[in-house]
């Protein structure tokens, strides 16, 4: 019965990721489109996989027995789980450390970690309350007005938690890279995010001060010395394909007041802890 349950959330997750529309409509739309696929199916995994964990090998459920193959399988695919959220946490942990060996400075009524390079790099590392670092060249590079406003876009992946969420969003990413579209799913999200990131800062700066500086980033090549999992490092213009430019800039020239509120689906969410009522059935 275990091993059927498995099988029965496989299909289910691999279902919902085949031929799927594309993601259309304002940003909220967008963004609650886009994290509900990502996140549905491989949640619905972990949860019946610890459901299984839980069930045990001893027992029935619907009349039918369980047994250690689908318990061994859950624990596998759990471990592996733990195993790749240690890797990230180690990752994290380096770069922390790392970040409090540069000199820490005022900028602007912004507190910064200045990184040594002459590579232009702005961005907030960390989890829940992420440190602003930022580059030499960049202060070097830009005038006052467009650090402002690269600062204040940062600001605002503070103001979301971005890195935080972002953080356990990447580590699905990672778990689970064999579900259909999970790249794609992917790079939509840290589009939506650097464009909700772009909105708030537009509401507080020159749109046009802020596109500038975007331009002018994207331009040099990325500063490598960090973690620079997007999960983790949420960068002003990280290597960002030009598409993705595109839209940034048209975004900010054209709508830089649209609204910045992000949802979630609780149906989607409730969905996912469905197989957790499945230990109900056992005994």
């Amino acid at each position: 019965m275990h091993l059927s349950l498995i099988l029965f959330a496989l299909a289910i997750a691999l279902l919902l990721r085949f031929g799927l529309s594309p993601v259309v409509g304002d940003w909220g739309d967008r963004w609650q489109q886009a994290v509900g696929r990502f996140l549905l199916p491989p949640l619905l995994l972990l949860t019946t996989l610890v459901a299984v964990l839980s069930m045990g090998t001893h027992g029935q459920m619907l009349g039918l027995p369980v047994g250690w193959i689908g318990c061994l399988l859950a624990l596998s695919f759990l471990v592996y789980a733990l195993v790749r959220l240690l890797v990230l946490v180690v990752k994290g942990w380096r770069s922390h450390h790392r970040i409090q060996t540069y000199a820490r400075v005022q900028i602007q009524q912004h507190t910064i970690y200045r990184l040594d390079s002459p590579l232009l790099f702005a961005a907030q590392v960390g989890l829940w309350q992420p440190q602003l670092v930022v580059s030499q060249g960049l202060l070097d590079a830009l005038t006052d007005d467009q650090i402002e406003a690269v600062l204040t876009h940062e600001e605002a992946h503070r103001h979301y938690h971005d890195t935080f969420w972002f953080f356990w969003l990447g580590w699905l990413r990672q778990m689970t890279p064999w579900l259909p579209a999970t790249e794609a799913l992917w790079q939509e999200l840290l589009l939506l995010r650097e464009l909700r990131a772009d909105q708030w800062a537009a509401q507080r700066v020159d749109p046009l001060l802020l596109a500038e500086s975007l331009l002018l980033v994207v331009k040099t090549p990325f500063a490598s010395d960090l973690n620079s999992d997007p999960g983790y490092c949420a960068a002003f213009g990280t290597a960002t394909p030009e598409n993705r430019l595109e839209e940034r800039i048209e975004s900010l020239l054209t709508d830089p007041q649209q609204s910045c509120e992000s949802r979630i689906s609780i149906l989607g969410l409730a969905i996912a802890l469905i197989p957790l009522f499945t230990l109900l059935l056992h005994h």
